[in-house]
């Protein structure tokens, strides 16, 4: 597997560099090789062309994002400590890693229709974990029994998803994870209205 080649990482770390730093088309590969400290060759031994070191690099660290959120929800009994934990983990992630935000929130904004639907093929799992939590919470009571779980899905996921391009679009000026309790409170609570 040459995911388990050593310069695999290697090159996938340096590919998040070069691309948050220079953008997509802009990422030609020898930038990615002379900052992995590899020869240009190297990389087409792992890697087919540029668009597979892009979806390479999704996949390895949404990945990464859906195991440490797995690990750390796994601890949790209630639905609601569930998605809490994980909103505010999916901030956590993205703030230690400015290139990695940048890369996931601005970069893989793609017009090519066949890279989006990879990237939506990567997004699979991370989709399946906010349905389980969703589900959960229907079966534990904690979440209204009506409560539509692809929609819910779409709002959780589209929700954090905004924020954290608002955030990489302002230069990451702010706290975004000090934004996960009002995130969360908007999610579970909505806007609170009165009027139905």
């Amino acid at each position: 597997m040459k995911r388990n080649k050593p310069k695999y990482k290697q090159i996938i770390d340096a590919a998040v560099i070069v691309i948050a730093e220079n953008g997509y088309h802009q990422a030609q590969v020898s930038k990615i090789a002379k900052q992995a400290g590899v020869a240009d060759g190297t990389i087409y031994l792992y890697f087919e062309n540029k668009e597979d070191i892009l979806i390479s690099v999704f996949r390895e660290k949404m990945g990464m994002f859906v195991e440490k959120i797995q690990e750390m929800i796994a601890e949790k009994d209630s639905a609601v400590d569930k998605l809490f934990v994980m909103v505010e983990r999916h901030f956590q992630i993205l703030s230690e890693d400015h290139h990695l935000a940048i890369v996931t929130q601005l970069e893989l904004r793609q017009s090519n229709k066949e890279l989006r639907h990879k990237i939506n093929e990567v997004l699979k799992d991370y989709s399946q974990l906010i349905d389980e939590i969703l589900l959960d919470g229907k079966e534990n009571n904690e979440f209204a029994p009506d409560l539509d779980i692809r929609l819910g899905r779409q709002m959780i996921f589209g929700t954090m998803d905004e924020t954290a391009t608002s955030w990489v679009m302002n230069e990451q000026k702010y706290d975004l994870v000090s934004l996960a309790p009002a995130v969360f409170k908007l999610m579970l609570n909505g806007c609170g209205s009165r009027s139905r």
